[in-house]
């Protein structure tokens, strides 16, 4: 067949490459991971021929997916990184039942805590350069010929969010999130998202999108919004970012003003709390940003839920073993403080893998390592499943490398880690979120197995064109662009 999108299979299924979400510099990949896509591409041209097909074809298949991700364990052995791996067997990349037995999973409910866009007509554009995100791989889309100077962002507005999200991936439902930013100069309002659920409503995907309610409980007026925020936009958990501030200063939520913020939270009834932790802005407020806190207010709070956005993950502090009070920095920062403050696992604390999982996925000892300590400090029921898409395109990759991760029976046996089985990927892709979130898994699932945006799906995939491009900032000039235009340094 023809395809409108990388017509000769340049792109691979399974996308390891610098992108950021725009809260970091990007990270240059790694020998292994250029040896990697290396092997992946290779194996696509052979694999492609075995089965005499092309190899755009051959890469948007369940056989192109497994061939993918085999090229990856293969690299990593090579350099000995055999602490965690995607479980396949070889004959996956050539057999596509059992290909598709393996990435295309058995029906979970995916919910994706942490979803994002961008809106093309926000406020922020005023401000920003005629060419703000123009180098996004996603700019020249169909929609980039609309009247208008900036006509390309709608590539990345709601039309385009629908279809990464909920075509082009397994994704069941979302929760549309924010970035720190001033009040006049937000890349995505709460009017914003609240179209974009309009979007999807309109497709009777009623069950499908909530939204948070962004507050900087440093920033004038923030406190002050909460009860539109509920009342108005039905927001179902507030997102906040500890190391944000207007002078560059951030706050910690055990102090004044974060117990200011928490104890509004409670009196308006929705006591949940998502907290970004990790991904440092910068050197400036880097404390803000560790996670020493949140084992003092979930203590303090016990009827509060604590989502740990990231989880305190930081993209230069490697992921190993927890080592008690030496740990100070990283997702070790969370269990530290769940440990200290006598917080057990399956509390009310939350460890979220936005940005962290799809990270990881570069380095499978890592991704063991931060797996295997969240759930064993944090518990099986309390780590939950986001991807910051649509930085990242389409979340499909990172559903399907997570569906087949496993981690090594040396590492379990060592650290007391747990076997990823299918019910426990069950737990994280979406059951752990219904508790905090207060939704039904069956109650939703009713739904979205026949609404509209359920028979799209069906109709498009007889035909899918994913474009396995992200968008999010690629080089330290991309990203210092970003948070430019996004009202000024966040940190």
């Amino acid at each position: 067949m023809k395809h409108a999108f990388d017509p000769e299979g340049l792109r691979l299924p399974i996308k390891l490459d610098t992108t950021s979400n725009g809260e970091f510099i990007p990270v240059p990949l790694s020998p292994a991971n250029r040896a990697a896509n290396r092997l992946a591409h290779e194996a696509a041209t052979e694999n492609a021929k075995r089965l005499g097909v092309g190899r755009r074809d051959f890469l948007i298949s369940a056989c192109g997916v497994a061939s993918t991700l085999l090229a990856f364990n293969a690299a990593y052995a090579a350099v000995e990184k055999r602490g965690g791996y995607f479980d396949l067997e070889s004959e996956a990349a050539l057999e596509p039942q059992l290909a598709q037995a393996r990435v295309s999973g058995k029906g979970e409910f995916i919910f994706d805590v942490q979803g994002h866009f961008v809106d093309p007509t926000g406020a922020w554009v005023k401000s920003a350069p005629a060419d703000a995100f123009k180098w996004s791989a996603k700019a020249a889309c169909g929609l980039a010929g609309k009247p208008g100077a900036r006509s390309y962002l709608n590539c990345l507005g709601p039309e385009e969010f629908v279809k990464d999200v909920f075509l082009d991936s397994d994704t069941d439902m979302m929760v549309l999130s924010f970035v720190p930013s001033r009040r006049d100069s937000e890349p995505l309002t709460i009017q914003a998202a609240d179209a974009v659920r309009r979007i999807v409503d309109r497709m009777q995907g009623t069950h499908r999108l909530l939204l948070h309610g962004r507050v900087n409980p440093n920033q004038p007026g923030d406190l002050e919004s909460m009860d539109e925020l509920k009342e108005r936009w039905k927001v179902s958990a507030w997102k906040t970012y500890t190391q944000w501030g207007l002078d560059g200063k951030g706050y910690f939520l055990s102090n004044e003003i974060g117990t200011r913020f928490i104890e509004m939270a409670r009196a308006l009834g929705v006591k949940v709390i998502c907290v970004h932790k990790g991904l440092p802005f910068g050197k400036q407020s880097y404390e803000h940003s560790q996670c020493s806190d949140i084992g003092v207010v979930a203590k303090r709070f016990p009827d509060v839920s604590f989502l740990v956005y990231h989880s305190g993950f930081v993209t230069g502090v490697p992921e190993r073993a927890f080592t008690g009070r030496g740990a100070s920095d990283g997702i070790d920062t969370l269990i530290r403080s769940l440990v200290e403050n006598g917080i057990k696992p399956n509390s009310n604390v939350y460890a979220e893998l936005g940005s962290t999982w799809r990270f990881l996925m570069r380095d499978p000892d890592g991704a063991a390592h931060a797996l295997g300590k969240l759930l064993k400090h944090c518990g099986e029921n309390n780590v939950l499943w986001g991807t910051d898409s649509i930085w990242y395109g389409s979340p499909q990759d990172q559903i399907q490398a997570f569906r087949t991760f496993q981690i090594s029976p040396e590492l379990r046996a060592q650290h007391g880690y747990s076997e990823i089985t299918p019910a426990l990927r069950a737990k994280i892709f979406g059951l752990n979120a219904t508790r905090p979130y207060v939704i039904s898994a069956n109650e939703v699932k009713k739904h979205t197995r026949a609404d509209a945006v359920a028979r799209e799906r069906i109709a498009y995939r007889e035909r899918p064109e994913p474009h396995y491009l992200t968008y999010g900032p690629k080089t330290r000039r991309e990203f210092l662009n970003l948070l430019h235009w996004n009202g000024g340094s966040r940190a």
